[in-house]
């Protein structure tokens, strides 16, 4: 996937800026304004873990909820099988997220844990609660949806500081992985804008995440930035 894992950047937000006002040039008003709007709805507040996701095709259904809601990044658990979403269905949104692999469950949680989040699980356990009651407003939060076959693991269950459910009230006792994440998704990133959570990103990670957009948009971005700031 084409896409950066934020971390905190040795440069500073004028480092961005003034390549941000540089790249700008580049590209249509419109485009630019489009990104701010984005930019101003992006939170990491909530995030999503996919845990050993099999079919391609959930995968990048996954990426464009993901994508389409504002939520940045996406964990993934990788031990058993790739986070592999076809370019064809995600059809470029790739570009925009932050994609981060663990090569297992241990790591992501400790991942998570390290940044604060409440680790979710999508399962019916004995005090879960759905999407309109969960306490979105907290702390930061890692829904962890599992394997279209098994769901999550007994790790994620052991590990989970709380669960989350879709009510059912037909013979059907499940959806899809990616049915579920655009249901459970829309729920709790409206909910969360709802709040008084501040869940917008702080200023230099829009700044970076502004800095990236414009490179991936301009063709030969490299090249075009390099003529506007020369390595010594």
């Amino acid at each position: 996937m084409a896409n950066t894992v934020y971390d905190a950047a040795a440069d500073g937000p004028q480092w961005y800026a003034e390549r941000i006002e540089y790249l700008s040039r580049f590209v249509l008003p419109e485009r630019a304004e489009t990104f701010d709007r984005v930019l101003s709805m992006r939170t990491r507040w909530l995030t999503v873990c996919m845990e050993n996701t099999f079919h391609p095709q959930n995968a990048s259904a996954v990426v464009r909820t993901c994508e389409a809601f504002g939520i940045q990044d996406i964990y993934t658990v990788e031990n058993l099988c790739k986070f592999n979403p076809n370019v064809n269905i995600v059809r470029g949104t790739d570009k925009w997220i932050d994609l981060r692999r663990h090569r297992n469950t241990a790591s992501a949680i400790t991942a998570l844990r390290e940044r604060g989040y409440r680790i979710i699980a999508t399962a019916p356990h004995i005090g879960d609660t759905t999407a309109e009651e969960f306490d979105v407003a907290s702390s930061p939060f890692a829904i962890v949806f599992g394997t279209e076959h098994a769901g999550i693991s007994e790790e994620i269950i052991r590990e989970a500081d709380g669960f989350i459910r879709i009510p059912m009230h037909g013979f059907v006792e499940s959806l899809n992985v990616s049915a579920s994440a655009a249901i459970l998704l829309h729920t709790l990133s409206t909910r969360l804008r709802e709040s008084d959570a501040q869940w917008r990103l702080p200023q230099e990670e829009k700044l970076q995440l502004m800095f990236r957009w414009l490179m991936a948009s301009i063709r030969d971005s490299g090249n075009i930035l390099s003529h506007g700031f020369p390595t010594p």
